[in-house]
């Protein structure tokens, strides 16, 4: 028979032993906060088809093209709960239709126009529009990557012929052609040092890295991760570098590691998300868009973005 005072000293082991296994990062009584759980932001409808190019401005705001109809450009606040309210912005000029969208640091936003076959830049304090650069020769001018240095990147897709193009763009306008005969080039982006672009390709489900030496040119060109199915659409880093990917289709968003591991397919409630932006005070909340509901999707990660809406 077991004495009332080596009950208690077992006991006091125990608690002893828990504590030690305890997650000393959490704070007791905190609630464990859920990752990669998606919610709606923006409900059903409020977008249309064409929504697209999330991207956070120096106001706290999110914007997104496709409005309600083509070539506009919504304006998405947030309540304290994080729900949003999205308004129109701007209608673009007669002729343009936007698709990927980013800011630069001084707050001025720059939209890849497919129809104009251009880059438009434009001041969100008096919503002016002006052309930032031509891309003579374009298919479609799709997404954008705003490099640290100051250099954007930009995919254009022949959805007729299943190939692509892709696009350097110098901080004062003047673009320039880098690879051509790829695949259906979609999503791009630039890894949180500048030194690595990331390009992928919707139908042919792969997602390439190219090195970036600082000299402008691109090289080392490697498959970084294929998919068995569905499409690949918009996406982003974040400060250690993994790629959170729009699988169109899926209706998910995959989070691939710079060495090519997938790390988490984070399931959403639509099924065709077009892009990704990390937002929120913290950084740490990703946004979706998604075409089959016209709306706008968010769950929380890990880590903040390489660039982050406050």
């Amino acid at each position: 028979m077991t004495s009332p005072g080596s009950t208690r000293i077992v006991a006091a082991l125990l608690a002893a032993l828990l504590a030690g296994c305890a997650h000393t990062d959490t704070p007791a009584g905190a609630a464990v906060e859920a990752l990669y759980v998606a919610r709606d932001v923006v409900g059903d409808g409020a977008f249309g088809e064409g929504i697209e190019g999330p991207a956070f401005g120096p106001d706290g705001a999110l914007y997104a093209v496709g409005f309600g109809r083509g070539g506009t450009i919504g304006r998405v606040t947030f309540d304290a709960d994080g729900s949003g309210r999205a308004d129109l912005f701007m209608t673009l000029p007669a002729g343009s239709t936007g698709n990927g969208i980013r800011f630069d640091a001084d707050g001025f936003m720059y939209v890849a126009d497919y129809t104009g076959h251009q880059i438009l830049r434009i001041d969100p304090r008096d919503r002016s529009a002006g052309v930032f650069a031509t891309l003579s020769g374009a298919h479609q001018t799709n997404d954008l990557a705003f490099a640290p240095n100051g250099m954007f990147y930009a995919s254009d897709p022949d959805w007729r012929t299943g190939t692509g193009q892709l696009w350097r763009i110098l901080p004062y306008g003047r673009s320039a052609l880098l690879e051509t005969g790829m695949g259906t080039i979609n999503g791009v982006e630039v890894g949180p040092r500048g030194d690595v672009l990331y390009v992928n390709e919707s139908v042919q489900r792969r997602v390439w890295a190219y090195d970036l030496d600082g000299s402008d040119g691109i090289s080392g060109k490697r498959l970084l991760i294929a998919f068995p199915d569905h499409g690949l659409d918009g996406m982003r880093t974040d400060v250690r570098g993994n790629l959170y990917i729009a699988r169109y289709g899926a209706g998910t968003v995959a989070v691939v590691s710079p060495q090519g591991e997938l790390l988490h397919e984070v399931r959403l409630k639509g099924r065709k998300p077009t892009n990704v932006a990390f937002g929120g005070p913290d950084g740490r909340t990703v946004f979706v868009t998604l075409q089959d509901r016209g709306a706008i999707e968010a769950f929380r990660t890990e880590l903040p973005g390489r660039e982050t809406g406050q």
